[in-house]
């Protein structure tokens, strides 16, 4: 049951972060505000999710693992009901910055609690049950978003979390509270948290808006990253000279945890491009609903929840480099698979290849986070799952951004090219039933769609050669000196 309760608790926190994407225009026409408005929905979430999530190592010893995971799930679930409630962009971004700064805790707190509540030599069966809701719930979001902005009130996307938050809660509270760690007042580092909060904001911003302001030919987005860059670098020269820092940066020393977060970060931002483009493709050139372009994805979640379990238990049998290469070689054939689509695809050409991505994912998210802190002494696993965490939302938001980024330039690059060496006389100029001038407005369709094929198929090649190169990251760290399990926590 404890089990369960955290997992599920991870869940919801995931599912947030996708599940307000495709019902975002919705929102906006609702409350009366553009698309571009609207996007701050999203990015208010993220900003303040990254900010809390490396701060978790320090939460967690000023308040208590238990207390404070507790906590954070309640308020949750009063900020999605607020979130539910608001009638004005205003409101509605403020309530998502507050359900972010809540949520953010929660993700690593159900890893290190999950680890806690298992015996030590099925710590790795832990993880991999965390693994599989972190997997799952990105895929899930866009399905219930889609399917509840088509058929509800937008506001039941945030309203679903009232009783799995409190369920989870009341669960976690009930079996654990006897498992509290012990808590060390000490001072607020309040320089450093102030450094976390401004480097967070201007780069999740730059990010978030850097594809609609077209990036760098952008003052804003300039200034944005000029400050992300500043505040990273005074974060790092302050913490490291900090008598109790808000966040303790030693595990960079570690070479484990540093390769293992690296190749977390690489694999999981070209991941997360991929879950990203995949929908986009299937509504803007398909024709399919937010709703069935979350059904083809969604077979994904079939092996990663059949492997997930079994990745857990091989952890203690074999070097845990080899799996995390199977699994990124697994993720390379699922993407040479859709580089290989054209425009007539249908539905099950695109459905198997997210069912083959389901096989490495969790072989590459369960191996390294638990490799990631297989060396780290106790007292210092929630801060390295804290920052671990951290790195890989960060790579989230940079892989989504940079593979819209390039899909949209593509897509330009290679229209121009086609129209280049097409000549227009060639279309017909009317077709049978429509008004004379159809059959070039028709010809342009269809050079528009093959443009978008293209740039599909271009990014998927690029990433079948991409995670092929990240797997031989991992090689970089030194191999365990005996199974997982034993040389855990």
């Amino acid at each position: 049951m404890a089990a369960a309760a955290l997992a599920f608790g991870n869940f919801v926190v995931v599912l947030d972060t996708t599940i307000a994407n495709v019902a975002m225009p919705t929102i906006s026409g609702d409350l009366g505000v553009s698309t571009t408005e609207g996007t701050w929905i999203i990015t208010a979430y993220a900003v303040a999710e990254a900010i809390t999530v490396p701060l978790t190592g320090w939460l967690s010893r000023r308040f208590g693992e238990v207390r404070l995971f507790t906590a954070c799930v309640i308020a949750f679930v009063i900020c999605s009901i607020l979130c539910g409630l608001s009638g004005s962009l205003g409101f509605l971004v403020l309530f998502r910055i507050l359900q972010g700064f809540a949520g953010g805790p929660i993700i690593p707190l159900s890893a290190t609690l999950l680890i806690s509540v298992f015996p030590k030599d099925k710590s790795n069966i832990a993880l991999a049950i965390w693994g599989m809701t972190t997997v799952v719930a990105p895929i899930f979001g866009p399905i219930l978003g889609g399917y509840i902005s088509d058929n509800y009130h937008w506001g039941w996307i945030f309203y679903i979390n009232i009783f799995f938050g409190l369920a989870v809660s009341g669960v976690a509270w009930w079996l654990l509270h006897n498992r509290e760690t012990p808590i060390s007042r000490s001072r607020i580092d309040i320089v450093g948290l102030l450094l976390l909060v401004v480097f967070v904001s201007a780069f999740q911003t730059m990010i978030d808006k850097g594809r609609e302001l077209d990036w760098f030919s952008s003052s804003f987005i300039v200034w944005m990253a000029i400050v992300a860059a500043i505040a990273l670098g005074a974060l790092i020269l302050w913490e490291l000279t900090d008598d109790d820092p808000v966040i303790d940066l030693s595990v960079f020393k570690n070479r484990t945890w540093l390769i293992s977060t690296l190749s977390l970060g690489l694999m999981f931002g070209l991941f997360f491009g991929n879950i990203v483009l995949t929908p986009l493709w299937l509504q803007q050139m398909m024709g399919y609903t937010a709703t069935w372009a979350g059904f083809a994805t969604a077979p994904m979640g079939i092996l990663a929840v059949v492997t997930a379990p079994i990745v857990g238990r091989l952890m203690g049998k074999i070097d845990p480099r080899l799996i995390v290469t199977y699994g990124m070689v697994v993720l390379a054939i699922s993407f040479f698979m859709r580089a290989l689509l054209n425009a007539q695809a249908d539905f099950m050409s695109v459905a198997i290849p997210m069912f083959v991505l389901g096989a490495g994912v969790p072989a590459c998210l369960v191996t390294l986070t638990s490799l990631g802190v297989s060396e780290l002494p106790p007292e210092k696993i929630a801060n390295g799952s804290g920052l671990q965490n951290f790195i890989r939302i960060m790579a989230m938001a940079v892989g989504a951004s940079l593979t819209s980024t390039y899909w949209e330039n593509a897509t330009k690059g290679n229209r121009a090219e086609l129209v280049a060496i097409i000549d227009p006389t060639m279309a017909p100029a009317s077709l049978p039933g429509l008004q004379p001038g159809s059959g070039l407005a028709a010809f342009s369709r269809m050079v528009d769609m093959q443009a978008v094929m293209l740039a599909t198929n271009d990014f998927y090649a690029m990433a079948t050669i991409l995670i092929l190169v990240f797997a031989g990251v991992i090689w970089l760290a030194k191999r365990p000196k005996g199974p997982l399990q034993q040389v855990s926590h």
